[in-house]
């Protein structure tokens, strides 16, 4: 193994020691009905993640709630001057990747047969703390800004652009008041007298 290599995995090995994860290998259920409630609790605060997951009808959800509690129990472990009712906890990744197919074959008409896929997953889950709530309790982040002042910044930039459109519409409506207008020549009015040469031979 190359230097790089030997210092990333000692990295690695170093982050596992502090982070609480949990696996499921080989669950027997599809992965796109795992990744239903997968995203479902990320990202959720850890009861309510719980409670999601208990009242939920699906089959996949007893599963992922008994990963879930294996989760925060690897987190306890890791941190045991931490108490769970005192440190605010979260979903911070959970993913689902497929696993092994069992290929089976249903009798069909006429001698046919039919592909049936019985597939699985594997379900990883990490737990840590609600990073917002602890950084805006310490003082290290900072909160977001109102978006009202944002709206005030605009206006008068905004109300500024209007004034200077209204100055220039202003100043070309004097402009064209400014210049007189030519009078168009009257028509010449054709009297009796007047006879063409034409006529005026016959």
């Amino acid at each position: 193994m190359g230097a790089r290599k030997r210092l990333r995995a000692e990295k690695l090995k170093a982050a596992k020691r502090t982070t609480a994860i949990a696996s499921l290998r080989d669950c027997p259920t599809s992965p796109r009905k795992m990744r239903l409630l997968a995203d479902m609790i990320r990202g959720v605060e850890i009861n309510k993640a719980l409670g999601m997951l208990r009242y939920s009808k699906k089959e996949a959800s007893v599963r992922l709630e008994k990963l879930l509690r294996s989760a925060i129990a690897n987190w306890e472990a890791k941190n045991q001057g931490l108490a769970l009712e005192e440190t605010p906890l979260c979903v911070k990744t959970i993913f689902v990747d497929g696993g092994r197919q069992l290929k089976r074959i249903q009798p069909a008409p006429q001698g046919r047969a039919h592909r049936i896929r019985k597939r699985s997953n594997h379900v990883t889950i990490i737990v840590d703390r609600i990073e917002t709530a602890a950084g805006m309790a310490d003082g290290t982040i900072a909160a977001p800004a109102a978006p009202a002042a944002e709206a005030k910044t605009a206006e008068p930039a905004k109300t500024a652009a209007t004034g200077k459109a209204k100055a220039a519409g202003s100043a070309k409506n004097t402009q064209a008041a400014a210049t007189p207008k030519k009078k168009a020549a009257p028509a010449k009015k054709k009297t009796a007298t007047e006879v063409k040469p034409e006529n005026a031979a016959n």
